[in-house]
């Protein structure tokens, strides 16, 4: 290794540490030394050692209690033990207990600079596959350098690496709630199935079956057994987008669920368990849900202990420039051309827009840009005619997206409804989700005279 590498030895032999320290410093390694169990603590906190050589045997405490504090400061630093002839039992035990390795007295010098060096690279290599994982991770997705999106990122960071088994995302439309769901699974697991489920998308008397399975003959049409979303999320994660429109008799049986993470498939007999981080999202105000009996009370506390709240694009101040920079390089290289340039003039009307789709509508936009004009320069005039009649896009600010939002899914519905003929079924077959979702909508936005 080019840099020095730092020894710790906790040894109540003088002579011997003082040894090892004129041999390793040949080897361009710096030793640090403590003859006490209790100094080697000390000094472990104090110099921060790549690796530690410990004595079993200390005049204060034992090695095996020494190893067990400074794998509490710090859980990756590699112990080395020095043992005795005949404590290559105990020296096997303190493997077992954290101890990277063990070496017997009267040892090589050879023998115990390749040990050395072997471990620091260990614990190297383990840092920077940690390192280049986390920077793989879903969270550069997560794209901004505002407050509200560090903010974010930094809770996505806690809960992730928390031993939490649920989690609430909530936030309008279009801020990327998927990304948040992705980036907590990433972090928590390097192996793992991710499953994903849009409930307002499931034909209601099908949700049960889908999430908890079904054996065969369960229900008509059940001609084979059914293995459920829950079932495929075992030692994952499971997405449940859109959790406020799961109907009310579903809500009590995922509640149960996530009580004690047992579930019976339908017409099953006996329980099953599953081992399921959960992660459910929702853009609905769930309180005002609850309040108005569309959401039990007891599921939406179970769902609430770790909430994140992703922000609107438009309280996102100075963001914007770097997301358009950052989608239109990702559709230049989806579209095999040059990212689209942007005049001035545009990106400040970006940035007084509302953005009442949030992230989405901005990505959607550009794609739209980048395979209409590849690689050419974007002008106000190229833009959609919903900028071209912009008046004061600055009237509209932080506490009115959630009405400017609800106003834009109000008017689909009603486009729908009508496009229907009155008829639910295909409304919803329209707006691509299930006739009980569009239900729950029409009741939410007081739509019930345009049935």
């Amino acid at each position: 290794m080019n840099r020095d590498i730092s020894i710790l030895v906790i040894d109540d032999e003088r002579n011997l540490v003082r040894s090892i320290g004129f041999s390793l410093k040949d080897e361009g390694m710096s030793v640090t030394g403590a003859y006490t169990g209790a100094d080697g603590i000390h000094q472990a906190k104090a110099v921060s050692p790549d690796v530690v050589l410990l004595d079993l045997g200390l005049p204060d405490m034992s090695g095996l209690e020494v190893l067990a504090q400074l794998r509490q400061l710090h859980p990756d630093l590699p112990v080395i033990m020095i043992s005795a002839h005949g404590d290559t039992r105990a020296a096997v035990k303190a493997v077992k207990e954290g101890a990277i390795d063990y070496i017997t007295k009267p040892f090589d010098l050879d023998e115990l600079v390749l040990l050395i060096r072997r471990s620091a690279e260990r614990v190297r290599m383990l840092h920077e596959i940690r390192y280049l994982r986390e920077q793989t991770a879903e969270t550069r997705s997560l794209v901004g350098n505002s407050r509200e999106m560090t903010l974010l990122r930094d809770a996505v960071e806690r809960v992730g690496r928390s031993s939490g088994k649920t989690v609430l995302v909530i936030g309008p439309s279009g801020t990327g709630k998927a990304l948040v769901a992705r980036a907590l699974h990433d972090i928590r697991f390097e192996d793992a199935p991710f499953i994903e489920v849009n409930c307002a998308t499931l034909p209601e008397q099908l949700i049960e079956s889908e999430l908890f399975g079904a054996e065969k003959g369960a229900y008509t049409g059940a001609s084979q057994r059914r293995t459920g979303l829950i079932d495929l999320a075992d030692g994952g994660t499971l997405f449940l987008d859109e959790i406020g429109e799961l109907p009310l008799n579903l809500q009590a049986k995922l509640l149960s669920f996530l009580e004690n993470r047992n579930y019976r498939p339908v017409g099953g007999g006996r329980e099953r368990q599953a081992d399921v981080f959960i992660v459910a999202a929702t853009n609905r105000e769930l309180k005002a849900e609850v309040e108005a009996g569309q959401f039990r009370a007891d599921l939406f506390y179970r769902l609430n202990v770790l909430p994140i709240e992703m922000p609107a694009l438009a309280c996102r101040e100075g963001d914007l420039p770097l997301l358009v920079t950052h989608f239109s390089e990702h559709f230049a290289r989806q579209e095999s051309c040059e990212p689209t340039q942007w005049d001035t003039p545009v990106i400040r009307l970006f940035e007084e827009y509302a953005w009442p789709g949030n992230v989405r509508e901005l990505k959607n936009l550009i794609e739209r840009m980048t395979i209409l004009h590849p690689g050419n320069r974007i002008d106000q005039g190229m833009l959609p005619a919903e900028f071209h009649s912009l008046n004061d896009p600055s009237d509209v600010r932080e506490g009115d997206y959630r009405e400017a939002v609800e106003g834009h899914e109000r008017q689909l519905i009603i486009n729908a409804l009508r496009d229907a003929g009155g008829r639910k079924g295909l409304a919803a077959e329209k707006l691509g989700i299930s006739r009980h979702a569009l239900k729950r909508r029409i009741q939410r936005l007081h739509l019930e005279d345009y049935e």
